[in-house]
């Protein structure tokens, strides 16, 4: 149905629009039941290459196959949609082609019976910050969970350097090398000032 709304956009915008509408249309379909969706935390706070892991409740269900939940987690920001994660039917759908977080989110499926979305994201980017929506729908109920990321970029430590006005390792010991010499040629002199009054007297 998207495809036939939207023919002359390009395949990528297609797919960010049909989501962005089920986004949409999941939001719509919220209705006064015993389904809910809460976040465990509304913000977050991370550095860049650390990682975070991004938790959601809902309302367990008795089926533990889970075939009618339905879930969508993104990342909204001002300029860009992302999914994060997608599982229909308790089957998880294969990353979109933007592949933003490709490699770098995890679920654990385990969890999912109890009634909890724990996502794992890895190698967090300063481009990841943003709002994470996650919409859940069970059967005729729906819900939604959403938080904040802020990634900032990480600390660099300066770089030690040695000290300029003090004198290397290396440089230690010509001193004492310089004063040994002194101490030679002292000796040597005195000898040869010996042999030459022997000499004259």
């Amino acid at each position: 149905m998207c495809l036939c709304l939207f023919s002359s956009v390009s395949s990528h915008r297609k797919k960010m629009m049909c989501r962005i509408l089920l986004l949409l249309m999941l939001t719509c379909c919220v209705c006064a039941g015993t389904f809910e969706v809460n976040v465990s935390q509304s913000f977050y706070q991370a550095e860049e290459n650390q990682s975070i892991t991004l938790e959601w409740t809902f309302t367990p269900q008795d089926d533990p196959s889970l075939h009618s939940l339905r879930m969508l987690c993104l990342m909204v920001t001002d300029h860009k949609v992302s999914t994060l994660f997608e599982l229909m039917g308790g089957v998880e759908v294969p990353a979109p082609e933007h592949k933003q977080f490709a490699g770098r989110v995890h679920c654990d499926k385990d969890v999912l019976k109890e009634g909890r979305l724990r996502l794992h994201v890895s190698s967090l980017r300063t481009e990841d910050s943003g709002r994470y929506v996650c919409d859940m729908k069970m059967k005729n109920d729906a819900g939604r969970g959403e938080c904040s990321l802020n990634v900032t970029a990480a600390a660099h430590e300066p770089e030690t350097q040695r000290p300029t006005g003090r004198p290397g390792p290396e440089s230690r010991g010509r001193p004492g090398l310089y004063a040994g010499l002194g101490l030679v040629l002292l000796a040597a002199s005195a000898g040869l000032a010996l042999c030459v009054c022997d000499m004259w007297f």
